[in-house]
């Protein structure tokens, strides 16, 4: 099997404005994502989107056009493994961002998985079946009472676990909302927090005793991905500090994290290393017993590829459901959904398993790269 060609259908969706503030800005208005298509020679087409909803995918499509189709084009879809090889010196010498390879690789995944049959956690080798999601919402409150009344709203609908955004809030504020929220939710929920690496040293210690005395289950990038703090921060603590959303390479970082013993979980997402580097990512965690939690990835199929690593893993705990769900769903025919018992269920068709809704796609359409 040979790809003969590479495209990207270009939309433009609007994102309804369903009046959520946040200090990450206010999610409506219009956003151009791309549904990428990768075709072989013997008809089967790989798919992805490309884009998260706040950047859109301009930034990326040219890359993905210029740098990686004429690597592509002529190729076995299986070398995947080779193309990984190709990144260092296709970002040295072409300027490649490592989220513009992502969609590739999981396009490339879903060809094989089509190919063969089977769902691609299937192909990575599968462990579980199912997975327990946590919900979470982007910063918006400017008050405890604000994630109180987001908690209830929350385990109203059904979770377990939720993992609270702070955003601004100040050091006394922040540690007043972490002990409402865990007497009113009680103990039999599980609770993280994650500040998107906004704390100096200083605050994130004095929030993190806070997380300690109400059991969070994790402390999420407390302060900058690059600090040099990010040990003495997590032997100071009992709650497991998880880095890290915010780098550009997770795999790498993820790497530094283990060898300087920092963190005590990592961060990855396949909008940032694909398939095959997320697989990679949670396989060098598992070797040396961490967790790798698996962020959102920012659009439908990205996130639907991040449950095929998890289904393929053991050492992730939960699914991060994202809300508002309508600035990132869209496109599918069926998307991600929660079982009666709240749990999210391994699909069962091959590939990625989601069919793309292409009367949708067509009905946003305004171009196409090639």
């Amino acid at each position: 099997m040979k790809i003969i060609d590479l495209r990207i259908d270009v939309i433009k969706r609007d994102l309804p404005d369903i009046g959520l503030d946040s200090d990450l800005g206010r999610f409506f208005g219009e956003v151009e994502q791309g549904v990428l298509r990768i075709f072989t020679d013997e008809g089967i087409e790989g798919n992805c989107f490309v884009g998260e909803f706040r950047n859109g995918s301009n930034s990326l499509n040219k890359s993905i056009i210029d740098v990686l189709k004429p690597e592509l084009i002529g190729r076995d879809p299986s070398e995947r493994e080779y193309l990984w090889s190709r990144l260092r010196i296709l970002s040295a010498r072409k300027g490649l961002r490592m989220n513009a390879w992502a969609p590739v690789d999981v396009a490339l995944w879903d060809i094989a998985g089509k190919a063969a049959g089977l769902p691609i956690y299937k192909l990575l080798g599968a462990q579980r079946y199912e997975i327990e999601p946590y919900a979470t919402y982007p910063p918006r409150h400017k008050d405890f009472q604000g994630y109180v009344e987001e908690a209830t709203e929350i385990i109203s609908e059904g979770f377990r676990a939720y993992k609270i955004h702070p955003g601004v809030l100040s050091t006394k504020d922040t540690r007043e909302m972490v002990s409402k929220v865990r007497d009113h939710v009680g103990g039999e929920i599980e609770l993280m927090l994650d500040p998107n690496c906004g704390y100096d040293f200083r605050k994130a210690y004095e929030v993190g005793k806070s997380l300690d005395d109400n059991a969070f289950y994790w402390y999420e990038d407390p302060i900058p991905y690059y600090s040099d703090s990010i040990s003495e921060l997590s032997n100071k603590l009992s709650v497991p500090i998880c880095m890290s959303d915010q780098s550009d390479n997770q795999f790498f970082y993820g790497a530094r994290m283990i060898r300087d013993r920092s963190s005590r979980l990592l961060r990855g997402t396949a909008s940032k290393l694909g398939i095959t580097g997320l697989k990679k990512l949670c396989s060098t965690a598992e070797a040396f017993g961490y967790n790798c939690e698996i962020g959102t990835a920012g659009n439908s199929l990205m996130n639907v590829a991040n449950l095929h690593v998890i289904f393929s893993i053991t050492n992730c705990d939960y699914f991060e459901w994202w809300k508002p769900l309508e600035a990132h769903v869209f496109g599918l025919q069926e998307n991600i959904s929660r079982s009666e018992s709240g749990f999210i269920q391994a699909p069962t068709s091959p590939g990625l398993g989601f069919k793309i809704d292409w009367d949708y796609i067509n009905s946003k359409k305004i171009g196409t790269l090639s």
